[in-house]
């Protein structure tokens, strides 16, 4: 089987690492070491490919490398879907550049703590294979930090048992007020969601 799940029923969230080139040193035991959620099922797919870098802002990579990942959530369809990647230290300023935005089409990544980033997923499978209402994330760990990993594992373990986009906004909210306020707003960017319009994130 390509994943394992653990727990059961809705609702269903599916964690993924592991997906380009060396990032499942850092990132797979993280989810290998899982245990299920306090209510639905968790889905975890902690290894999708030990081979060549290719981004994940590349349509052609969901049709090649993460072609799983999209049969999964067609066969599952997950509520949550997070991903967990890993950087360069040196590569922290361009992915948290606020011109990100400007420069290849996505938002920047916030910073939580430890140097552990946030930000979202590919538009082509956010847009192509949720609905808006569901919570898609990608969390990025600094390689060579073991603070760094041991906090992203933490916040991995909270995210298990978040059941809903308002669950995780609610939390956000409250610990990284700053950083919520921003996905916000990058997700009503990209739906072209209008002030006085539902938020959803």
């Amino acid at each position: 089987m390509y994943y394992t799940i653990l727990g059961e029923g809705r609702p269903v969230r599916l964690f993924v690492a592991g997906l380009h080139g060396n990032e499942w040193k850092d990132t797979s035991d993280i989810l290998e070491d899982m245990e299920a959620p306090k209510i639905g099922s968790l889905v975890i797919i902690p290894m999708v490919s030990k081979g060549n870098y290719i981004s994940t802002l590349d349509d052609n990579y969901f049709t090649d490398w993460g072609k799983e990942i999209i049969a999964t959530i067609e066969e599952l369809k997950p509520e949550v879907y997070i991903e967990l990647h890993s950087y360069s230290a040196e590569n922290k300023e361009k992915l948290t550049d606020p011109e990100r935005i400007n420069k290849i089409g996505v938002p920047a990544f916030s910073i939580l703590d430890n140097d552990v980033l946030l930000g979202s997923v590919a538009p082509y499978i956010r847009r192509e294979y949720f609905p808006m209402d569901a919570l898609c994330l990608t969390f990025e760990i600094q390689k060579e930090n073991p603070n760094s990993k041991d906090y992203a594992a933490r916040f991995i373990r909270r995210m298990k048992d978040c059941n809903s986009k308002d669950d995780f906004i609610e939390f956000m909210l409250k610990r990284y007020p700053k950083q919520a306020r921003k996905a916000i707003e990058n997700f009503k960017r990209f739906y072209g969601i209008q002030d006085d319009e539902f938020l959803i994130l």
